[in-house]
């Protein structure tokens, strides 16, 4: 963990995290060759001027939307990953703050809640989460969010979640490339959007 984050700092629930070793995952996929932007590839396509990256780790997706010119700022729960994100990315916007209990006092074009964010999510707070990214949507704005099926959060539960929230299905992936989605998935990409 980053000097300066204490443990007892996390806020209540937060999942314990090695901010290092999670950010030395990616550091070596992409020395094997791995293309890790498929999130950035898939949030372009919508042309956004601005997005909020919920639960944005150490911040691999914040960074790269920002090098393509989009306004970006992540948020997240955990210190240490934010601590790392800044360090990785100083010139992006990162702070701790809990997705659910957000309020950042502005709007964005897109929220985009990538690497499986609702499934680290104290149980039962994920239509609190949901809620704290639709939030930050302005009129017609999008919720995208990526996440693995069969791990106790379901697309149906989701779908209720985003309905609740005041927000309306666009789409449906099986992965960040848009491939069609199946009954028999085990990830999904789902794009909800604030009527206009």
């Amino acid at each position: 963990m980053p000097e300066g984050v204490p443990p007892g700092d996390r806020p209540p629930g937060a999942v314990e995290w090695d901010a290092c070793a999670y950010q030395r995952r990616f550091d070596g996929l992409a020395a094997e060759g791995a293309y890790l932007h498929g999130e950035a590839d898939f949030v372009q396509r919508f042309a956004p001027a601005s997005v909020l990256d919920a639960g944005c780790g150490t911040g691999r997706v914040a960074a790269e939307l920002a090098r393509r010119g989009i306004d970006v700022t992540g948020i997240d729960r955990d210190p240490a990953m934010i601590a790392t994100a800044r360090t990785l990315a100083p010139d992006v916007s990162f702070a701790v703050v809990d997705v659910a209990d957000a309020a950042l006092g502005r709007t964005f074009d897109l929220v985009v809640m990538a690497g499986n964010v609702p499934l680290f999510t104290p149980e039962g707070t994920q239509g609190a989460l949901v809620a704290g990214c639709a939030r930050h949507l302005g009129p017609g704005g999008r919720l995208v969010a990526g996440f693995q099926l069969g791990r106790g959060y379901t697309i149906d539960q989701y779908e209720a979640d985003a309905s609740a929230a005041g927000l309306e299905p666009e789409l449906r992936c099986a992965t960040w490339d848009g491939d069609p989605s199946g009954p028999d998935d085990d990830y999904v990409v789902s794009v909800h959007r604030r009527p206009s």
